[in-house]
C-alpha cells in the first residue's frame, strides 16, 4: 500500500501526467467519476451492449480514455502493490 506521505505526491504526478495526454481531462474524469457505462441497443427484442464500432465518436473517445486511465494507474503502481 502507498504510504500516506507518498500518496499525495504520487497522486499529483499521475494527475499531471494524465492531463498532459491527448484528451487528458477525459482520462482524469474517468478515474474520478468511473468509466463509461456502455450504451445498450435493442434488436428484435434482445437488448445488448453496443459494440465498439457502434459507439458515437464521443463514446469511443470516452472508452479509449477509460483504457488509458487504467493503464496509467497500473503502470504507475509499484510492483509490491500491483503484480500480475
Amino acid at each position: 500500500m502507498l504510504e500516506n506521505d507518498m500518496y499525495d505526491s504520487w497522486r499529483s504526478r499521475i494527475e499531471m501526467y494524465m492531463l498532459n495526454r491527448q484528451h487528458g481531462r477525459i482520462i482524469l474524469e474517468s478515474v474520478e467519476d468511473g468509466p463509461l457505462l456502455w450504451p445498450s441497443v435493442t434488436e428484435e427484442g434482445v437488448t445488448r451492449h453496443k459494440k465498439y464500432s457502434e459507439l458515437s465518436a464521443a463514446e469511443a473517445i470516452q472508452a479509449d480514455c477509460d483504457v488509458k486511465a487504467t493503464n496509467i494507474i497500473l503502470q504507475a503502481l509499484p510492483l509490491e502493490i500491483y503484480a500480475l
